[in-house]
């Protein structure tokens, strides 16, 4: 295959894979609610029965998470996990259309006053997340129900304009939205922490392979550095928070008690304590209900580590 073609048909993927979600914000948000579920199960249920790359990313992932499974156990699991992924994203194409006393009836959220409080308090707070449920939800509710703006970071997407789309679909929620490349993003999260403010970040899988190593599950994974350094320089309020569904339409939320600063050790040291007590929150919420992470990728450092050495 010469350069042009291949160039010819990753551009024709690209338009492709922009146009799908572009039918997905447009078509699925004017669907009656049960039929957009339906739909949804239904594509889920064919995904996982193709077998493919991501259903066994999630399936390997989820044998991590709960070791001593049949695999029967880790199939039904991973079906369940695809069905969990499948109504992230209706939810996500609905969203923009939702009001706020819809987002308001979508989500329970416990231990609220750790946020309010921290707020109140003036100190800013950062929020972190892994990819469980639907952490869009939880920011809508956020900004409507609670009326309080926050500031996030996106990954940058490929092709352009499909990330320029969930920018726009996250501006339209309310956020504040950094690229997570560029080099800016940080300064920009401190200056709006020590301003008082709110940042909610996902914070369950390191993108730029230089992050903290944290024991998840039994084993060595990587996580962002940035909440915990983020708190270390502004005195932010770090709070983990978990997030699931539960087979009603109602997702339930948890703000877990603040990560603290240790008073002793160098800021590499800090960090590093300080990214485990994420992990440790994140493996509390992701261990009830497995089905809910949304992890389709490599994670473990013993899953990255053949892919890296190869050509």
């Amino acid at each position: 295959m010469s350069g042009a073609q291949g160039e010819s048909k990753a551009g024709l993927k690209d338009r492709l894979t922009d146009g799908l979600y572009g039918l997905g914000w447009g078509v699925v948000k004017k669907l009656p609610e049960p039929v957009a579920q339906a739909l949804f199960r239904t594509l889920a249920d064919q995904v996982w029965k193709r077998r493919g790359k991501s259903v066994l990313r999630l399936e390997s992932n989820l044998a991590r998470v709960v070791p001593d499974a049949s695999p029967a156990r880790l199939a039904e699991l991973s079906r369940a996990g695809m069905r969990s992924y499948m109504r992230y994203w209706m939810e996500s194409f609905r969203l923009p259309t939702w009001s706020p006393e819809r987002i308001k009836a979508g989500i329970h959220v416990t231990d609220t006053h750790r946020l309010t409080d921290g707020l109140d308090a003036g100190r800013g707070v950062i929020l972190a997340l892994p990819h469980l449920a639907n952490w869009d939800l939880a920011g809508a509710w956020v900004t409507t129900d609670m009326k309080v703006p926050f500031t996030t970071v996106a990954e940058r997407l490929k092709p352009e304009s499909l990330y320029d789309r969930f920018v726009a679909y996250r501006e339209g929620l309310g956020m504040e939205v950094l690229p997570h490349t560029g080099g800016s993003a940080f300064g920009t999260l401190a200056r709006r922490l020590r301003d008082g403010g709110l940042v909610c970040l996902v914070s369950d899988r390191d993108l730029s392979a230089s992050g903290v190593e944290v024991t998840f599950f039994g084993d060595t994974a990587r996580m962002p550095a940035g909440p915990a350094l983020l708190a270390q320089q502004t005195g932010a309020l770090l709070l983990p928070a978990t997030l699931r569904y539960d087979g009603t339409p109602v997702m339930k939320a948890r703000i877990h008690p603040a990560v603290e600063v240790p008073e002793s050790g160098t800021r590499t040291e800090k960090t590093s304590v300080m990214t485990q007590a994420l992990a440790d929150a994140f493996a509390t919420g992701i261990a009830e209900h497995p089905e809910d992470w949304h992890m389709l990728q490599r994670l473990w450092l013993a899953d990255l580590e053949p892919r890296e050495e190869q050509p």
